[in-house]
């Protein structure tokens, strides 16, 4: 059940700073509405990396719209053609 708290709570900040636990944010609300997340900094860490893995995954898959992929045939042989070489 989501930790739901009215923004004057924060009048005595460190009684709310302590309901926020890894996985357990605290939302605040301004006139009944939310308004703000506290949450502890590990899980704003993981949202930002999954945040950019997100957006890294989007652009490879524009990139390979736009200009193609290869078959695995063609990765075994340019794979295939660099050992040989260095042999």
């Amino acid at each position: 059940m989501p930790n739901i708290k009215p923004i004057s709570d924060l009048r005595s900040y460190t009684a709310v700073l302590d309901e926020v636990a890894q996985g357990s944010p605290v939302f605040l609300t301004k006139n009944g509405r939310g308004r703000y997340v506290i949450q502890d900094i590990s899980d704003y860490e993981r949202y930002e990396a999954e945040r950019t893995l997100l957006a890294q995954l989007d652009y490879g898959k524009r990139a390979a719209d736009k200009r193609g992929t290869l078959t695995t045939e063609h990765v075994r042989d340019i794979f295939a053609e660099r050992f040989a070489q260095e042999a």
